[in-house]
């Protein structure tokens, strides 16, 4: 509509500013938010400019909050930190470059969890962001601020990251879609270190695949600065489909190895049942691995990784104070790491890619809910235990998430509907490496056939 001027940047950026006045304070999902003359005044020079024959990029003129594990450059960037309560960095990560340059107005930034450590959104900088449909539960995270402020059509499209399902959980609690893309998909950057942090990447959130595909389109794209960013259009992943439906394996709980909070499987094969009604076809699956050798592989490599990038500040004794206990947690098992150990792990995840490899010679996606629970009180922190069964972890109840992560392949989550207290799931639909267009592709059909309506 914009481009077409049958409305103006600025008036397109007004109301979603009066949305966020609206909203906003319930919820507190948008925070560093910028002054509204500043952000008007860019919308105002977007329009100028079209006026004047500019063509107009892919997010010419579109409010964007960045989410705030992300470099904004000129604007307060905290990770959710009280050591970076103030840190305004002097350059942008790199895809928020793109962003800008495709004409997204960096309107703030959306909230996280300390270091984005913990599938839940709080710290002691901005507090907790809330659930987009009952207040009174949590938003998940890390991507949680960036998932309700989608939701509650604050923002009309977001950034998210994603380690230990970051953008998936909160996409799956808010009724939202979540793209994990492919390691490299997005650059990374700028960062100290560059070869090491393989399981962590960016990814674009929304309402619609539609709507996905296009920030992918802007945020994609290989960068010298990023020695891991993949080359080419990520459209190009897409395979050419001989045949259909979409062969869909069912992981489930993995044969009763991931424990699930009642209601949970329910909804997800529910909605799994209606997208056989269209070009869908699902077998339940449980593939033969040692699924508690996998996960702690996946946390080793987390502490060796997400961990040591926090060592310099638990090495100052002032900081270390300031860092929550999940943060201390994950320093210290990496300090406890031998060589030999990261090697047996990252051997454990080769195993495992191997497994993948040979399911998708039989299916064409994997499934798997986004969660083992349903959205929890905002004051609780993790859940100690899911039907019975207790939590080792601040994490573990988001090992659900892992196998994506650790497989490197990208996953998307689509929603799967509501249970009867109204609170949202999702389901992961796992691709084949770099596979990314692909998996978008059967979103859509997925999305067509179970007539979608996101966001709240």
């Amino acid at each position: 509509m914009i481009a077409e001027r049958q409305v103006s940047a600025s008036e397109v950026v007004a109301a979603y500013l009066d949305r966020i006045d609206e909203v906003n304070g319930t919820v507190n999902a948008i925070v560093s938010l910028r002054s509204r003359g500043q952000i008007l005044a860019e919308a105002k020079a977007a329009d100028a400019a079209q006026a004047a024959g500019v063509r107009p990029g892919p997010l010419h003129g579109l409010p964007i909050a960045i989410k705030d594990l992300a470099q904004t450059k000129g604007l307060r960037t905290t990770f959710g930190s009280r050591i970076f309560a103030d840190f305004v960095p002097e350059e942008d990560s790199y895809f928020v470059s793109r962003m800008r340059d495709a004409g997204a107005i960096i309107i703030g930034k959306t909230n996280v969890p300390e270091f984005g450590f913990g599938s839940q959104t709080y710290n002691d900088v901005f507090g907790a962001t809330r659930n987009a449909f009952d207040p009174r539960l949590s938003s998940g995270g890390s991507s949680g601020g960036a998932a309700v402020a989608l939701a509650l059509h604050m923002v009309p499209l977001a950034d998210g990251s994603d380690l230990c399902g970051s953008l998936r959980n909160p996409a799956g609690w808010n009724n939202v879609f979540g793209f994990r893309t492919s390691p490299g998909r997005v650059a990374a950057g700028p960062s100290t270190e560059l070869y090491l942090s393989q399981m962590s990447v960016e990814g674009p959130m929304a309402r619609s695949v539609a709507d996905l595909a296009l920030l992918l389109g802007v945020q994609a794209g290989y960068d010298p600065r990023s020695p891991l960013s993949l080359d080419g259009d990520f459209r190009s992943s897409a395979e050419k489909r001989k045949e259909m439906p979409w062969r869909i394996a069912w992981l489930g709980d993995l044969g009763g190895h991931l424990p699930m909070e009642d209601g949970v499987l329910d909804a997800c094969e529910s909605a799994l049942r209606g997208a056989e009604a269209g070009s869908f076809r699902i077998e339940p699956v449980i593939p033969d691995f040692d699924y508690e050798g996998l996960w702690e592989a996946f946390v080793m490599l987390r502490h060796a990784s997400s961990g040591m990038s926090l060592k310099i500040h638990y090495d100052d004794a002032q900081q270390r104070e300031l860092l929550k206990p999940e943060a201390i947690w994950e320093i210290e098992g990496g300090l406890s790491l031998t060589a030999p150990q990261i090697y047996a792990a990252s051997t454990v995840r080769s195993a495992w890619y191997k497994t993948v490899l040979s399911l998708f010679e039989r299916y064409d996606l994997l499934a798997l809910p986004t969660a083992q629970v349903f959205a929890f009180d905002a004051e609780l922190h993790w859940p100690a235990e899911i039907a019975g069964r207790g939590m080792d972890s601040y994490h573990r109840w988001m090992e659900v998430t892992a196998l994506a992560t650790m497989a490197g392949c990208p996953a998307i989550a689509v929603p799967a509907g509501f249970d009867v207290s109204g609170r949202s799931m999702g389901i992961q639909l796992i691709g084949r490496p770099r596979a990314d267009a692909e998996v978008l592709s059967a979103a859509a059909s997925y999305e067509q056939v179970c007539g979608i309506k996101a966001g709240a």
